[in-house]
């Protein structure tokens, strides 16, 4: 696949340092979008300095779109908030969007939910999957839960994890019932294992959940489902 996508002359060597790409800024607050260093310099193959280029996608100069269930609209400028990004890696291994992409079509995912923190990475993966000349799955982007502050729950912020809700008596069914309801899916005080709560997660519900959210100010409480 890619030394096809090379012989197409749709990717091209970048022998940029992680130093040099560390002082690229990220566009309004979004992920750091590749300047193009290499994008005109001539194609050489080989090692230079004992170090192997990465390679890189050559993203047409246009709106990337896609057709977006949940979240904000999918649509994104190809050059300025995209960028030319890495499919194989210095190193030799395959880039996230690659994998993610080539994963997808491969087994014939028509349906993707995630959260909204990686609605930024979609514009590359749908450029992605049209340059291997397919269609992408629906994307959906869901809120992150988030503590009483409106910062997101994670491990290395010490957000309490489920040892914490043992702590405080709660079995499973409490705690799925307590996530869920904060989310706004189920009443509170409910109880459920996550085979029934999956059974309440139909199309229309979580449409109803994310207008509600959309309509409030960030807080805690707003999850991802």
């Amino acid at each position: 696949m890619l030394s096809a996508l090379r012989r197409a002359g749709l990717l091209y060597p970048c022998r940029c340092s992680r130093r040099l790409l560390a002082d690229v800024s990220a566009p309004h607050g979004g992920w750091p979008v590749y300047p193009g260093f290499c994008r005109q310099r001539p194609v050489r193959w080989g090692a230079e300095g004992g170090r192997l280029p990465s390679w890189r996608l050559r993203l047409p100069d246009a709106p990337i779109t896609w057709p977006e269930r949940h979240g904000r609209p999918g649509r994104l400028d190809g050059p300025g908030q995209v960028g030319d990004v890495v499919l194989r890696r210095a190193d030799g291994f395959l880039a996230y969007h690659l994998a993610t992409a080539v994963d997808e079509l491969s087994l014939g995912i028509s349906d993707v939910l995630r959260g909204q923190d990686l609605w930024p990475s979609t514009g590359a993966q749908v450029a992605l999957i049209a340059v291997l000349g397919h269609t992408p799955p629906r994307y959906g982007h869901l809120p992150l839960w988030c503590d009483a502050s409106g910062r997101r729950l994670s491990k290395r912020e010490g957000a309490e994890g489920l040892e914490g809700w043992r702590q405080r008596g709660l079995d499973a069914p409490a705690v799925i019932g307590e996530l869920a309801a904060s989310a706004g899916l189920v009443a509170a005080g409910s109880r459920l294992s996550a085979r029934e709560l999956l059974a309440e997660l139909t199309p229309q519900r979580l449409a109803a959940c994310l207008g509600a959210w959309a309509a409030e100010p960030a807080a805690g409480g707003h999850g991802e489902a």
